[in-house]
């Protein structure tokens, strides 16, 4: 089972959503901030990122280049601009082509020419998964030199589709965009280094508790204890709590009970499959079981969840 996937399929909450920005300095965008997590990808020109006062992170500006990956996990609002100095304006409305998923927008004087693409994800920050909460507010990812070789030819798809539109771009940007996702957070895991890494970073390269995440991903439904994984690892029952709990930041129980809510609050969104089915896919022996453990985790009934959902 393909954790990282798993995981960010299990907090989405729709398509990402993107603007093509063609700015010509002096300009200067203050971005509000996105129910999910935004994303900028340079693919002409340079810019900069000035994070707003309140930030608790990332203080100074960063300087962007062609290639460049922004990834903003809280959809934090931001300032995009040819520099620090020049003022920000709010954005106009995109415009988009009849059928495209991609706005176009315009901006700023007679100056040197960025090209950006921005957006971004609609990701459920109500109920984050951990691997995604334990990521950095900001994560810069250059693409230059040979530095994340998957992630710049992404990168470089996705400048080649917007810059010469042809029959099937409408359908491919959107695919690259849902990829590119993919590939910020595996360069992003790939450049911890192993004595360093902590956390998910390091879970997902530790082989005993890899394997235990992968087997409670792939089968949410079985009746699995701190015993039964730690069998199937190798340890101790007692040396493999210790040791998930370190890395997952929870005990392995309360991570399952944690996967199945997040499991059946998925089926409940994207499927119309009966409670008694949800229940069952989940572990739980009885609807009335599985009810009122939904209800505990959301603080509503599955059947109120499933159509306050589809309303909205």
């Amino acid at each position: 089972m393909d954790i990282l996937t798993e995981a960010l399929a299990s907090m989405r909450t729709g398509r990402p959503a993107s603007v093509r920005t063609n700015g010509h300095a002096p300009w200067g965008l203050r971005l509000p901030p996105v129910a999910g997590a935004g994303f900028h990808v340079v693919l002409y020109g340079t810019c900069w990122l000035v994070p707003l006062e309140d930030a608790p992170s990332h203080p100074e500006p960063i300087p962007l280049s062609p290639g460049d990956v922004i990834f903003l996990r809280d959809g934090r609002g931001h300032i995009l601009a040819d520099h620090p100095s020049t003022p920000p304006e709010e954005p106009p409305a995109e415009q988009c082509r009849a059928g495209s998923s991609i706005g176009s927008v315009t901006i700023g004087g007679e100056g040197p020419e960025a090209r950006l693409l921005c957006g971004n994800y609609h990701l459920d920050q109500g109920r984050p998964h951990p691997l995604v909460r334990q990521l950095p507010e900001v994560i810069h990812l250059p693409t230059r030199h040979g530095r994340h070789p998957e992630l710049s030819a992404a990168v470089q798809l996705l400048g080649s589709e917007l810059e010469n539109p042809r029959v099937g771009s409408d359908g491919i940007v959107p695919a690259l965009i849902d990829s590119l996702l993919l590939y910020i957070l595996r360069a992003w895991l790939d450049d911890q280094p192993p004595a360093a890494a902590r956390g998910w970073a390091a879970a997902l390269s530790d082989a005993v508790v890899a394997s235990a995440l992968s087997a409670l991903h792939d089968d949410p439904s079985a009746a699995w204890t701190v015993e039964s994984l730690a069998e199937r690892t190798g340890l101790s029952r007692a040396a493999f709590a210790r040791r998930f709990t370190a890395l997952v930041g929870e005990p392995p129980m309360a991570y399952l009970t944690r996967w199945r809510m997040t499991t059946a609050a998925r089926l409940l969104r994207e499927s119309d499959a009966p409670l008694t089915t949800v229940a069952a896919r989940t572990g739980y022996g009885s609807e009335f079981a599985f009810a009122k453990a939904f209800k505990r985790e959301y603080g509503m009934a599955p059947g109120g969840y499933r159509r306050g959902i589809r309303a909205a």
